[in-house]
């Protein structure tokens, strides 16, 4: 393993795009799981964007995230509810909704939660 590594996600390893073209999921690949960073578009909302190529009723995935810029309220199955904006760390377990609030395209960077995210379902990433 190099000492230094360091990955563009601008060169992304992996782009998956949403419904609609509501944004994107880049992901880079480390020797520690993969990183994404999504760009939600405004108007994009996981169970109109995401809901179609998951085939879960809500989002199943675990995350960990920074917001690099724009709001994201994530709705939890139970009701539970929380609103993220510049510079919160946030992580949510499975079982949510969210969508993006405002005019500003929601960016967030995700350590765990990405790797089979916006995947197809019956596929494998």
């Amino acid at each position: 393993m190099p000492g230094i590594v360091r990955k563009n996600f601008d060169s992304a390893d992996e782009t998956r795009p949403f419904e609609d073209g509501k944004g994107r999921l880049d992901l880079v690949n480390t020797d520690k799981g993969p990183v994404g960073r999504a760009v939600f578009e405004p108007g994009w909302q996981w169970t109109k964007h995401v809901k179609p190529i998951a085939g879960t009723d809500s989002c199943e995935a675990s995350h960990a995230c920074y917001v690099v810029s724009g709001r994201l309220k994530v709705v939890m199955n139970d009701g539970t509810e929380d609103e993220a904006g510049p510079g919160d760390f946030f992580a949510v377990e499975p079982g949510h909704d969210a969508w993006v609030v405002g005019d500003e395209p929601c960016v967030l960077v995700d350590w765990i939660g990405f790797g089979d995210y916006a995947v197809p379902a019956g596929s494998t990433s």
